[in-house]
């Protein structure tokens, strides 16, 4: 089992965060992972700018998880905007190199964890792109359910990447964390 220490991200974290992500979602190397998202869309999963939004914004979280001081895991995490509210998990990477070994399950619960405990949620949800069967079918062995709700893909926004397909949306899972 993975030996993991957790930590919140701050400004010396960025470009390692921005590494890490899009090392699992995009482009050649992320194909050694099963969350390769290469191919549905090119270019950047995230940018420096956009993971130092969240880090400035003092409702967002992003954590970390690393391993001998190297970062083998990073979400996103929205405390919920009022007590018993949903929380948000968003940018999930996981190291391809560290997929199917556990690590993003651990990770998750702990997120899980965090959420139910330190941000009083009720609630997870996050969003995945719906073409994702795979991915999606990993939360709902974990107790995430499709709500129903779906968002448009930000087509037309480079900082998102190139989509390849033209039906891109997001789906919307929640899971109770009560």
């Amino acid at each position: 089992m993975p030996d993991l220490i957790y930590r919140y991200a701050g400004p010396a974290d960025v470009a390692a965060v921005v590494a890490l992500v899009d090392s699992a979602y995009r482009g050649d190397g992320s194909r050694a992972g099963w969350t390769s998202e290469a191919e549905l869309i090119d270019g950047q999963r995230t940018d420096a700018a956009m993971v130092s939004a969240l880090l400035d914004d003092p409702g967002v979280h992003v954590l970390l998880a690393e391993e001998a001081s190297v970062l083998q895991v990073c979400c996103e995490l929205q405390e919920p905007d009022r007590p018993g509210a949903a929380a948000y998990f968003g940018m999930f990477a996981v190291r391809p190199s560290r997929q199917r070994g556990g690590y993003g399950r651990i990770f998750l619960a702990e997120a899980e964890r965090i959420a139910r405990e330190d941000f009083g949620a009720a609630t997870m949800e996050m969003t995945v792109i719906r073409q994702r069967d795979a991915l999606i079918a990993w939360y709902e062995r974990r107790g995430y359910q499709r709500t129903g709700q779906t968002k448009p893909f930000p087509y037309g926004d480079d900082r998102f990447g190139t989509p390849k397909v033209a039906d891109l949306e997001f789906v919307t899972l929640a899971k109770p964390l009560r």
